[in-house]
C-alpha cells in the first residue's frame, strides 16, 4: 500500500533508535473502536493508536496501530493522498512510543508537533510527503 516499513525506519534512525523494532498494524474502524474500548475507555475510533513495551532494554519499542478508515477520510478532508495520511499517522504513533504526548500541557504538545513537522520534513525529501503536518 505505501512503503510504511522504509518510512518507519528512516523515522526510527533520525529519531536515535535504529536499534528498535516495531509492529504496524493496519486495521478497520470496527477494530480501532474495539481497540480504543478496550485500552483506552473510548467507545469510538481513533486514527492512530501506540502501545509501548514496558522493557526499556529489549530490542521492542512497541506497536502502532493505524485506522485505514480514519485515514482514508482524514485525507479525504485535507486533500491529500492515503500514503501521505498513512505516514503522518505513523510517525505520530512513533512519537508516543517514544514518550511524546499531546493530550498534556500545550508545551508538551507543541513540543510534539515540531518533532513530527520536523521529521515529516526531513523524510519528504526521501520519499514522497507534500507537508509535515502534526
Amino acid at each position: 500500500m505505501v512503503r510504511l516499513r522504509k518510512v518507519a525506519r528512516e523515522a526510527l534512525k533520525r529519531l536515535g533508535c535504529l536499534d528498535k523494532e516495531l509492529s504496524v498494524a493496519l486495521v478497520d474502524d470496527g477494530k480501532m473502536m474495539e481497540l480504543n474500548r478496550r485500552y483506552l475507555g473510548r467507545d469510538r475510533p481513533s486514527d492512530v493508536l501506540a502501545f509501548p513495551m514496558d522493557s526499556d532494554d529489549g530490542p521492542l519499542l512497541g506497536d502502532v496501530v493505524i485506522s485505514v478508515d480514519r485515514a482514508l477520510a482524514q485525507a479525504k478532508q485535507a486533500r491529500k493522498g492515503l500514503d501521505e495520511e498513512l505516514i503522518i499517522l505513523l510517525l505520530h504513533g512513533v512519537l508516543h512510543l517514544l514518550g511524546y504526548d499531546h493530550t498534556g500541557s500545550r508545551r508538551e504538545a507543541s513540543r510534539m508537533a515540531a518533532v513530527q513537522a520536523k521529521l515529516a520534513s526531513e523524510l519528504a525529501s526521501l520519499l514522497p510527503l507534500a507537508s509535515g503536518r502534526p
